[in-house]
């Protein structure tokens, strides 16, 4: 239903303030699931590893896939040997948890996991499933030596317990934040959020030129945030990976009129906005989040260069057009960050009585 979103959540306007009444029941949906959780009566079973959530309090993408695989191959640099899970977004409806391969079924098990399996080389053992305690379990059951999670998204999912580090323990909850911020700040469905924007947090990871000393003090709860700055790589043909081109050599082959970006992620715009930083203008096409690609889509796009990002390009395997370049992006986690990571991990697990 959101996997667009509406302009009006950017700015508070008539369609906005109409549907405010139903932010209102949302919210207190929300405060009657807190006090359950509060009083004991909605409390998941803990897991034996800890668990670092990357989720975001906004509707759509923020940029949390990347994320996701750059904390687990820095958590791998740092010796530690980290599994993934994920609901699957986009997938078709799952009854048990299914373990993701490069080479699996976006459809089947949803195009983010397949990309993080493809974009780690499978280093890193995948589940997905909308339970994300049975995940867990699949996963540590199939991969004992497993001994810390990273969950894409699940900020919102109740049935996954924790002991998040700023109460003590060493779960750690990221809210992904990027340039759109909140938009107009409403929850939804007036408004994008989830959860109201003081959701308390570890850090909040914060994508784009956005600076977090821009921001009064408070409007983090924890005080502590991250800067993560990404990279567009050499683009390659989707049919050839092997054949490259640098952004600049296709600024300067293709007049901008010849050339068109399509983007089905949560913030199109984003992908849009960062080509254009690399000299490319061209023409975008703006998809929602998850939509699938036929040959036919491309057959009917008038250009010499069609550029994707890696995230589409997975459900497009069947596609065969040469026009297609595929835009890499790679991020890097602060060194700040890595030994923050590691202080709050190595704590004893506060789920376990103390000697």
């Amino acid at each position: 239903m959101f996997r667009k979103a509406p302009a009006f959540w950017e700015k508070r306007g008539p369609i906005s303030f109409i549907l405010w009444p139903l932010s209102l029941i949302y919210s207190a949906v929300l405060q009657i699931r807190k006090l359950f959780q509060d009083l004991g009566l909605w409390v998941g079973k803990p897991v034996s590893v800890p668990v670092i959530i990357v989720g975001n309090i906004r509707v759509g993408g923020t940029g949390k896939t990347p994320i996701v695989i750059a904390v687990a191959q820095q958590l791998a640099q740092l010796g530690w040997k980290p599994g993934i899970i994920s609901r699957g977004y986009g997938a078709k409806t799952q009854i048990i948890p299914l373990q993701v391969r490069s080479d699996s079924d976006p459809a089947l098990v949803g195009d983010e996991p397949v990309l993080i399996a493809k974009l780690t080389h499978d280093n890193f053992p995948i589940w997905v499933f909308p339970q994300r305690s049975q995940s867990i379990a699949a996963l540590l059951k199939q991969n004992p030596e497993v001994n810390v999670i990273v969950s894409d998204d699940g900020l919102q999912h109740a049935g996954l317990s924790r002991w998040p580090a700023r109460e003590g323990g060493r779960d750690i909850e990221f809210v992904v934040r990027d340039a759109r911020g909140e938009g107009n700040s409403f929850l939804l469905p007036a408004g994008p959020l989830r959860e109201p924007a003081t959701r308390e947090r570890d850090a909040t990871l914060i994508m784009g030129s956005q600076k977090a000393e821009v921001y009064p003090d408070g409007y983090f709860l924890g005080q502590r945030a991250f800067n993560l700055t990404s990279q567009l790589g050499a683009a390659f043909q989707l049919h050839h990976p092997h054949t490259t081109l640098s952004l600049a050599d296709i600024a300067t082959q293709y007049l901008p009129a010849k050339m068109t970006a399509v983007a089905a992620i949560g913030n199109p715009q984003r992908f849009f906005d960062d080509l254009q930083t690399q000299g490319i203008c061209a023409s975008g096409i703006a998809l929602p989040d998850h939509s699938t690609f036929h040959a036919s889509f491309f057959d009917s796009i008038n250009a010499e260069c069609i550029l994707i990002t890696e995230k589409d390009a997975v459900k497009c395997a069947h596609i065969q057009d040469e026009r297609i370049w595929v835009v890499p992006m790679t991020l890097a986690i602060p060194d700040t960050l890595s030994q923050w990571m590691q202080a709050i991990l190595a704590r004893p697990d506060p789920h376990q009585p103390s000697q």
